[in-house]
């Protein structure tokens, strides 16, 4: 049930003979980390506390990439164990219950339509998407100013690729201005595009694209919606566009929400599963601008919580930001195993009375090592609990439920037929059929002028000059467009 009293209780998660512990939900923005071998329970940790931070009214975002995850929106059934359980943590009034969800699925298959633009996801995330080279990422680069300048909308698969040859016919000319761009790059830049359309890049790409008022929702009761991006065929077809999606919100959260300070509560949570997705492959300078982001986005009252098998998974610099920390069960078999597990162990608060490296590789399904931020911002003691039994349906629910929630969901509808307005694809197309009428309207006055009195060919030239006045207008309006188009860190649009 939502919470009407002013004062927020803290988040449960689990509780021992000798306590319980939560996070209070003014901590809840200080990032997290959900580790543990598979089929330890990580998803049942994640699924308590994202149905609790939705009781508490704040939206969150969670990636099913096994498609186990849509049971939170249904009440779960108490049998004898989930009792024995819940008061075992001192959950003797648990009742059923489940949270408002809203379903996203790139593909559109098990959720609403989730469509990004090419202009607000920016040049260096697709960089990524597209595993380009330095060079390449740079030639991209001048293609996103070239089209920002003239203020042309990058929208979808096809805008890129009219940009990619405009810029390659007109190398002459912007090089000067953006710096060389060579055939080569261009060329590789159209086979990535190719590959990426092969894989639902054009399902990805377009309008009506989604944008953050869409997954920061509340119900009627205050409560905040669970967004689940069905991530099942995504993650199994291109890992790079699951993470760089994830790493979209995170750059627009941080672009567009303004500073809070330190609230009662977030203001949005986001959850990354295969948080090693993240960081894999990816350049030293995108992760110190990811770091940064991380770092910086708690003054806005988003918490960023990693769920991965081991927190080496994780960059030392980013682990260190992370104030909320549940660790199950891993597993010591080969060398790399145990320094896992001695790092997972060093990265908790000491607790005397236990012995946290052999704790870690002891622990049963359900059970995990916590320790959380108390109410002055300090790592409490790690401590080895019982997580708390979810009020919501274990497992999944059937397809026939899960189309009965997307078709009743507010945003029923509203994406499910693209759009195709003008954009880049458009412009250029118009200035390319333009410049042939021109040119063979030019060769006819010439060839007029030759059997015409003077002041005919002068009104001719008059009106070439206000053709070209025209011109030179509509290109200023494009460059004024241009200037009001400002990228933040990780290159996604910085303003609306």
């Amino acid at each position: 049930m939502p919470v009407t009293d002013t004062t927020l209780p803290p988040l449960l998660l689990g509780a021992n003979s000798e306590q319980r512990v939560a996070i209070e939900p003014r901590m809840a923005n200080r990032h997290g980390l959900i580790a543990g071998a598979t089929g330890t329970g990580k998803t049942i940790t994640l699924q308590v506390m994202a149905q609790a931070l939705s009781e508490m009214g704040v939206p969150v975002l969670v990636p099913d990439i096994k498609g186990d995850f849509s049971g939170i929106a249904k009440p779960g059934v108490m049998n004898e164990r989930l009792q024995q359980r819940a008061a075992l943590v001192g959950l003797d009034d648990l009742q059923p219950s489940g949270a408002p969800t809203v379903f996203w699925d790139v593909y559109g298959e098990h959720g609403h339509p989730l469509r990004l633009t090419m202009t607000d996801f920016g040049p260096i995330m697709l960089s990524r998407l597209l595993n380009l080279n330095e060079t390449q990422t740079g030639v991209l680069q001048i293609v996103f100013m070239v089209a920002d300048d003239n203020g042309w909308l990058l929208l979808d698969l096809k805008d890129l690729r009219a940009m990619l040859g405009h810029v390659n016919d007109n190398r002459s000319e912007i090089g000067p201005k953006y710096g060389n761009v060579s055939p080569a790059s261009i060329g590789a830049i159209q086979r990535a595009l190719l590959n990426l359309d092969s894989l639902g890049g054009d399902q990805l790409f377009g309008e009506p694209a989604v944008t953050l008022d869409d997954f920061m929702q509340t119900n009627q009761q205050g409560q905040g919606v669970v967004n689940i991006l069905h991530a099942a065929r995504l993650y199994r077809d291109s890992p790079l566009a699951y993470s760089s999606i994830l790493l979209w919100l995170l750059s627009e959260l941080f672009e567009q929400l303004p500073e809070v300070g330190d609230a009662d509560k977030p203001r949005f949570v986001l959850f990354f599963d295969e948080a090693h997705l993240l960081f894999k492959d990816t350049p030293t300078s995108l992760v110190d601008r990811i770091e940064q982001v991380v770092r910086l986005i708690r003054s806005k009252g988003v918490g960023v919580y990693f769920i991965t098998q081991s927190p080496l998974d994780v960059p030392e610099s980013i682990l260190g930001q992370l104030g909320n920390r549940v660790q199950h069960a891993l597993r010591a078999f080969t060398p790399k195993d145990q320094k896992a597990v001695r790092t997972a162990a060093q990265t908790f608060r000491s607790n005397p009375g236990l012995d946290t490296e052999a704790v870690i590789t002891e622990l049963g399904v359900g059970e995990a090592l916590v320790s959380v931020l108390d109410a002055k911002g300090v790592p409490t003691p790690v401590q080895r609990v019982l997580i708390r039994p979810p009020a919501s349906q274990m497992g999944p629910i059937s397809d026939l439920e899960r189309s009965t929630l997307v078709q009743s969901s507010v945003l029923a509808g509203v994406f499910d037929q693209m759009l195709d307005r003008e954009s880049a694809y458009e412009i250029l197309q118009q200035n390319a059929e333009r410049a042939l009428s021109e040119e063979t309207v030019v060769t006819r006055r010439q060839s007029e002028a030759k059997q015409t009195r003077r002041p005919a060919a002068e009104k001719s030239v008059m009106g070439d000059l206000i053709t070209q006045a025209g011109r030179s207008a509509m290109r200023a309006f494009g460059t004024q467009l241009g200037r009001q188009i400002m990228r933040g860190l990780l290159g996604s649009l910085k303003g609306r």
